[in-house]
């Protein structure tokens, strides 16, 4: 992805998904699916249909995938490219001269769905007109279901009457091969820190942020903290914007959990990038899949857990992070017989990668009804 001819992410793909049932009877607790690396989330692609799956003006595209023996298949209207309205992107109102200025964001939609046996996934990247990038997961379909065995069972949700649901979780890895102004990037952790009465403080009100440099891949393995608004700023140091600032952009998860199975259980170790929410590595053409390649025939520590073995330096490199993200999932009788769509992602958003607004030439609109006065929107 690249903005005005600058890069910002080499490729940016959801490699992985494991789906963990918490139900640990004998029927159950073997249910650990990897829907990526085992079922394949491409080969179940739907085509999507005009007025269903995508409204408005739109481009689709087919997607060609080998099949099982390796002959092309072609899937029609796989993808679909829509611009949409996506509310206000700017608004003042000057209350000493009465101006007023209102613009309209929109985003451009770039977004599949695909069935994997009862769940259906939609996966819908946003591309906004401020040059933030954003990646939004949608799951729907039908619940896994079982008998209900009541409250010596505390497993499972009672969902419709004798009709149980397990807990389980929706976990996926995105790999995103960073290129923020070319592939000298170096990662921070940025947490805010609030900072104690003292002289220099003497109200108590200051707080201000940590930035903590990532610098070996044994290092980068890190979870989320909401508490402290815990985010990950990808910088090229090389490259400065008009302030003398290093341009970056900012990876702002959503703070949900990760693998909440015994770090002992075989889930973990064949999941083991499930355990983090971020892990960053030094760019390896051989390094593809969090799990590794052939989830199924390996005992444990396949993927990230070896790509990072030999700890590699990050700083000022072509860098590359996996960001753990989902849905935990306790079932409610609402979510049945079809369950409404739950949402789950990420976002990348400039700072300092623009010298100012991006959005600032958005232009006014030409509805008549929307301008007031010297008032624009659009």
């Amino acid at each position: 992805m690249s903005i005005d001819g600058r890069s910002v992410v080499h490729r940016a793909s959801i490699n992985e998904m494991v789906v963990p049932y918490a139900d640990p009877s004998p029927v159950r607790f073997w249910q650990n699916y990897f829907d990526t690396g085992e079922y394949l989330f491409a080969r179940y692609t739907n085509s999507l249909e005009l007025g269903c799956d995508c409204l408005g003006e739109i481009h689709y595209f087919d997607g060609v995938l080998a099949d099982e023996d390796g002959n092309p298949r072609t899937i029609k209207n796989a993808i679909c490219l829509h611009e949409e309205d996506y509310g206000v992107a700017w608004k003042h109102t000057d209350i000493f001269n009465g101006m007023l200025e209102t613009r309209r964001s929109r985003r451009l939609v770039i977004s599949f769905f695909t069935t994997i046996g009862n769940y259906d996934y939609g996966f819908y990247w946003y591309l906004y007109t401020d040059g933030t990038i954003q990646l939004e997961s949608k799951a729907t379909g039908i619940v896994f279901t079982s008998a209900y065995r009541g409250d010596e069972h505390p497993y499972a949700t009672e969902i419709a009457p004798g009709l149980g649901a397990p807990f389980h979780q929706h976990l996926f890895s995105a790999r995103l091969d960073m290129a923020v102004d070319g592939v000298d990037n170096t990662v921070h952790e940025v947490d805010a820190v609030r900072v104690p009465i003292s002289e220099t403080n003497p109200y108590g009100n200051a707080f201000t942020r940590k930035l903590t440099p990532l610098t070996h891949e044994l290092d980068a393995a890190r979870l989320t903290d909401a508490t402290v608004g815990r985010t990950w700023h990808i910088v090229n140091p090389s490259v400065r914007n008009r302030l003398g600032q290093p341009v970056g952009y900012a990876l702002h998860p959503e703070a949900s959990p990760v693998l909440l199975a015994d770090e002992s259980s075989s889930v973990a170790s064949r999941a083991t990038f499930s355990t983090k929410s971020l892990w960053v590595t030094a760019y390896d053409p051989a390094e593809r899949y969090p799990a590794g390649d052939f989830v199924n025939q390996h005992p444990g520590d396949g993927g990230l857990p070896s790509f990072i073995a030999d700890d590699a330096p990050l700083e000022n490199t072509d860098v590359v992070l996996w960001h753990t993200f989902g849905l935990t999932h306790f079932p409610r009788p609402e979510d049945w017989p079809v369950m409404p769509t739950d949402y789950s992602g990420f976002t990348l958003k400039p700072v300092g990668f623009f010298d100012r607004n991006p959005a600032l030439g958005v232009p006014k609109s030409t509805f008549s009804h929307c301008a007031t006065g010297e008032g624009h929107c659009s």
